[in-house]
């Protein structure tokens, strides 16, 4: 189960939703970034449970960095929202697992940083304080 936690600074008001580091459920992995465009905090898509059709595969003219790892996709990753609205749950299809690099929502050209509960503010640079009980439970 994936948790998503209230985010809230005391010295400017920002508040966000996040999971405040890289989590996983059963169909979805995410890692918590900041954009340093936006100046904002997200969890970004890097994994999701995929139905597979029978005698396809996933990447199948790419290039393998590993025998058992295809790497991550360059189709950008859906947003954590919409990851959540399409996930497969009790599909008698087969599933396997789709890699995305971690990307802004808004842009795929913003720079972003991975972010780490206890970190600071996008928006002022003080220390966020985070809420002791999950604000959601995904997947």
């Amino acid at each position: 189960m994936g948790r998503s936690y209230l985010f809230e600074c005391v010295k400017c008001g920002y508040r966000a939703s996040v999971s405040g580091r890289s989590d996983r459920g059963p169909h979805l992995a995410v890692q918590t970034i900041h954009c340093l465009d936006c100046r904002e905090l997200y969890d970004a898509v890097t994994e999701l449970k995929v139905p597979v059709a029978p005698g396809a595969t996933l990447n199948q003219w790419k290039l393998k960095p590993g025998p058992f790892d295809s790497g991550p996709d360059e189709t950008p990753a859906p947003t954590f929202a919409h990851a959540l609205n399409v996930l497969v749950v009790g599909s008698d299809k087969p599933l396997a697992w789709k890699k995305f690099r971690r990307r802004c929502p808004v842009s795929p050209r913003h720079r972003i940083r991975t972010w780490q509960a206890p970190g600071k503010c996008p928006k002022c640079g003080a220390f966020l304080d985070g809420s002791g009980l999950p604000a959601r439970i995904w997947d």
